[in-house]
C-alpha cells in the first residue's frame, strides 16, 4: 500500500536482517520466523502504527519495539512518517507513525495473497458470494468510517480532493483528474496507482465493489468503478458523477459498457489511438 520512498541503508553490524529471519512455509512463500519479523507483519497488518501500539500489540517494553524499528528501518522494511490527521488536532507534537516500505511488503505479500485467497475461497464455498460480499463490506467500513469527517463538509470537487488526499495518505497513491464527458455526464476522475489487494481481487471482485459503494456515500453522489488494476488495468479509476446526491436526490446514472471501456483505454494514455500528448495514468508494480 505504501508509496513511500524505499530506504537504502545497510542494516547495523551484528543484526540479522528480516530476510534472512523468514522461513518458508509449505508453499515456499517467506513467513516471519522473529521478533523482528513479527514486527514488521504487525505493521503491515495494521497499515502505520505508532510505536507504542506496536509495542502494546507484541508485548515489548519501549526500549525492546524502538530497537527492532531502528533496525528495520536500517534494512529499508519500514520508515517513519507523521501521523495522518483526521479532524481537528489537539495540542503538542504530531505522533510518529511506522509504515511498512515496498521493500518490506514484497517479503510477505505473496504468501497473504494466498492465504486471503484461500480463505475467502473458503468462505464462498461454505456460505455463498454473498458472504464473501459482507466480508469485503465490512472490511471497508473502517476506512469509510475514518473518511467520513475528511469529506464532509464543502463542494463536492472539494470533497473528492479531499477524499483523494486521504486515500493518498494511505499509500493509494491517488489523484484527481477532469473526467471526459460520458453520454453527456460530466465529473471527475479518482485515480488509484497503487491497490494492495489487487491479486486478491482478481478473483474476488467484491472487494472493488465495496470500495466503490462506499465512495458514493462518502461523496454523496453516484460513482462508477471503469477500470481496476485487479482486472489488467495500470490504474484503478473511479468516476464521480457533478451533481451531488445531496442537493438534486439523482440516484443513479447509467453509463454504457462501450463509454466505460473507451475511457478506461484513454486513461491508459493510448496515445496512437488519440493522436496528442496527454498525461498517462501509470500504475504501481504490485
Amino acid at each position: 500500500m505504501s508509496a513511500g520512498t524505499v530506504r537504502a541503508s545497510t542494516a547495523p553490524a551484528g543484526t540479522v536482517p528480516v530476510s534472512a529471519a523468514l522461513s518458508g512455509d509449505a508453499s515456499g512463500h517467506a513467513v516471519p520466523a522473529s521478533t523482528r519479523g513479527q514486527v514488521a507483519r504487525l505493521i503491515l497488518e495494521l497499515g502505520p502504527s505508532t510505536a507504542a501500539t506496536l509495542g502494546g500489540r507484541l508485548g515489548l517494553t519501549p526500549a525492546a519495539i524502538r530497537r527492532h524499528l531502528d533496525n528495520l528501518i536500517a534494512e529499508g522494511m519500514v520508515e517513519t512518517r507523521t501521523a495522518r490527521t483526521y479532524g481537528n488536532r489537539g495540542r503538542g507534537r504530531p505522533a510518529k507513525v511506522f509504515v511498512i516500505t515496498d521493500a518490506g511488503r514484497s517479503a510477505f505479500e505473496h504468501a497473504y495473497d494466498g492465504l486471503a485467497t484461500s480463505a475467502l475461497r473458503f468462505l464462498a464455498e461454505r456460505m455463498g458470494q454473498q458472504a464473501v460480499a459482507e466480508f469485503a463490506r465490512q472490511q471497508v467500513a473502517e476506512l469509510e468510517r475514518r473518511y467520513a469527517p475528511v469529506v464532509a463538509h464543502g463542494e463536492l470537487g472539494e470533497r473528492v480532493q479531499a477524499l483523494a488526499g486521504a486515500l493518498n495518505a494511505d499509500g493509494y497513491a491517488a489523484s484527481v483528474r477532469p473526467a471526459p464527458a460520458i453520454a453527456a455526464v460530466h465529473g471527475e476522475q479518482i485515480c488509484q496507482h497503487h491497490c494492495p489487494v489487487a491479486h486478491v481481487a482478481a478473483e474476488f471482485p467484491q472487494l472493488c465493489e465495496a470500495e466503490t459503494e462506499a465512495f458514493g456515500r462518502l461523496l454523496g453522489t453516484p460513482v462508477q468503478r471503469l477500470a481496476t488494476i485487479a482486472h489488467g488495468d495500470g490504474v484503478c479509476t473511479t468516476h464521480v458523477t457533478c451533481t451531488s446526491v445531496r442537493d438534486t436526490g439523482v440516484r443513479d446514472v447509467s453509463i454504457s459498457e462501450v463509454s466505460v471501456r473507451d475511457t478506461a483505454a484513454r486513461e491508459a494514455g493510448d496515445r496512437d489511438r488519440r493522436g496528442n500528448d496527454t498525461t498517462e495514468s501509470g500504475g504501481l508494480s504490485i
